[in-house]
């Protein structure tokens, strides 16, 4: 990213990193929520979503192989069981039957050892033993499908503690007779166990993952969205008007295609600023202005307004010019119509030309103002104070001072783009325009002359203070014209004075 020189233009569009939230519900959420953030919760999410369904997966898997197992293990057992007491069970040796039991019991694995036969007579016991309830259960469900059974179930141990038990049951048979039953009893624990360690195993590897992911997930959406940091800090300089901002990176990819294209809109906006600063020095900033956002429509046309106008020029221009050289005429000219220029915007006024010596401003158009009479007379007024302070200084240095006269009338003009289609200039005219074009020459220096018609308007009378002067027949008039001299605005002589001294005062400081 490069920024080569700094502009000041349009205002700056609010900060998109000034904290803000919005409110769902009673949920406040923020206003500005970096994309890195945004991907960083989207790997995040989609990575908890993969390892909770791969853990879910995984331990469903692993207690179903696991009570597989028990079970294979549990039915081979009380098979083998079964198998080893038929002989007893038929020759009733209570003896072998008991020997038969104890050997199982000693198993780590193995709770108890039940035998009991047909009738329900416990033969031989070790260990924990069903209750009655279970083998009842299993003896009704063994009347329509004689098989092997198996219950889970809860025990006590000696201190009262519940024990987690599986009992497998399978009939004693010889040929087709069911001799009697066996039971061996099983403790979950060890499985349960495996099952617990598989599922923290498991979630320990999901948590670490979900973890790496999002850190991963942060680095890796820190990294995509950079460019469009780039782009976002550039867009910000250029609502700054910074229209030399450019973005260094190069990328072969879409965000490429993006730099390239937003380089490019910035130099368009840096030619379209250029030529528009440069058209407002030859048109009004707001005509200027005007043109430039609508090119495709400017046409010849103007409509009727109500409007003021001002012409003000320097009496004894001829005589003056005579005795300076031109390079010094030109400095004089540029001086005071640049101060001229300054108090016509501190009345929302428009320079509609400059003309030799004479220059012409316009209030109310191209942008509305409903005070545009009294702006007008005060930026007159403030034209000639401005210039007897600076003719005061040009006495001091040995200069001959500099006079101007101004007239002002207000009425209905066209205003609009009037010449050709290959040359047109934003202007007002018509009989308004000419009168105060001949009013201003029937002004003495330091004059500041209006119509009656203006000075009997109530927006006028009650704040400008004028004395009549006289009744001129002027050129192209055909009526004479009773003219007023403007003295000064009442209770703003002092702000006057102050804002003189400050034009002043900035003037010689630029």
């Amino acid at each position: 990213m490069h920024k080569q020189s700094g502009k000041t233009g349009t205002a700056a569009p609010a900060d998109i990193g000034i904290s803000q939230s919005r409110s769902i519900g009673r949920l406040r959420l923020p206003e500005y929520f970096p994309i890195a953030y945004k991907l960083a919760l989207l790997f995040t999410l989609l990575i908890s979503l993969g390892m909770g369904i791969l853990g879910l997966v995984v331990v469903n898997k692993q207690t179903r192989l696991l009570q597989k197992q028990m079970n294979h293990f549990g039915q081979t057992v009380v098979n083998q069981l079964a198998e080893s007491a038929k002989e007893p069970v038929l020759s009733d040796d209570i003896l072998g039957l008991m020997v038969v039991s104890n050997n199982l019991g000693n198993n780590d694995y193995i709770l108890g050892a039940l035998i009991y036969a047909e009738n329900g007579k416990v033969l031989t016991s070790s260990g924990i033993a069903p209750s009655e309830g279970l083998l009842s259960l299993y003896s009704r469900t063994e009347e329509f499908s004689p098989s092997n059974y198996k219950a889970n179930w809860t025990a006590r141990d000696e201190k009262g503690h519940a024990l987690d038990v599986v009992s497998f049951i399978t009939p004693i048979r010889y040929q087709d007779v069911i001799a009697g039953h066996a039971v061996v009893s099983f403790s979950r624990k060890l499985m349960n166990e495996a099952i617990n360690n598989t599922i923290t195993t498991i979630s320990s590897a999901t948590l670490i993952m979900i973890l790496l992911g999002i850190v991963v997930a942060f680095i890796t959406g820190k990294w995509i969205s950079r460019p469009i940091h780039t782009l976002m800090n550039a867009s910000r300089a250029i609502g700054e008007g910074d229209y030399d901002y450019r973005i260094q990176d190069r990328r072969n990819d879409e965000i490429g295609y993006l730099t390239e294209a937003f380089n490019n809109m910035a130099s368009d906006l840096l030619e379209k600023s250029q030529v528009e600063n440069a058209f407002s020095r030859f048109v009004s900033p707001s005509i200027a202005k005007q043109i430039m956002s609508n090119l495709d429509h400017v046409k010849l046309g103007g409509k009727h307004v109500e409007a003021t106008v001002l012409f003000a020029d320097i009496v004894g221009f001829t005589r003056l010019s005579e005795n300076l050289p031109a390079t010094e005429v030109a400095e004089l000219l540029n001086e005071y119509f640049g101060y001229i220029a300054t108090v016509s915007h501190l009345h929302h006024g428009t320079i509609d030309k400059y003309m030799g010596d004479c220059v012409m401003l316009v209030f109310g158009v191209p942008e509305y103002d409903p005070d545009h009479k009294y702006n007008a007379i005060a930026c007159g007024l403030m034209i000639q104070a401005l210039v007897e302070q600076l003719n005061q200084k040009r006495q001091q240095q040995g200069k001959f001072p500099v006079r101007f006269r101004i007239g002002i009338n207000s009425g209905e003009m066209l205003a609009g783009n009037l010449g050709s289609s290959q040359r047109m200039q934003y202007t007002v005219v018509g009989d308004s325009v000419n009168l105060a074009s001949r009013l201003h020459t029937a002004a003495e220096e330091g004059q500041v002359i209006i119509t009656e018609a203006m000075y009997r308007d109530d927006s006028i009378r009650q704040r400008v203070q004028a004395d009549f002067q006289q009744q001129v027949q002027l050129r192209g008039i055909e009526k004479p014209v009773s003219t007023y001299i403007v003295r000064h605005i009442r209770d703003r002589q002092q702000d006057m004075d102050k804002t003189i001294q400050r034009i002043i005062s900035r003037k010689h400081v630029a």
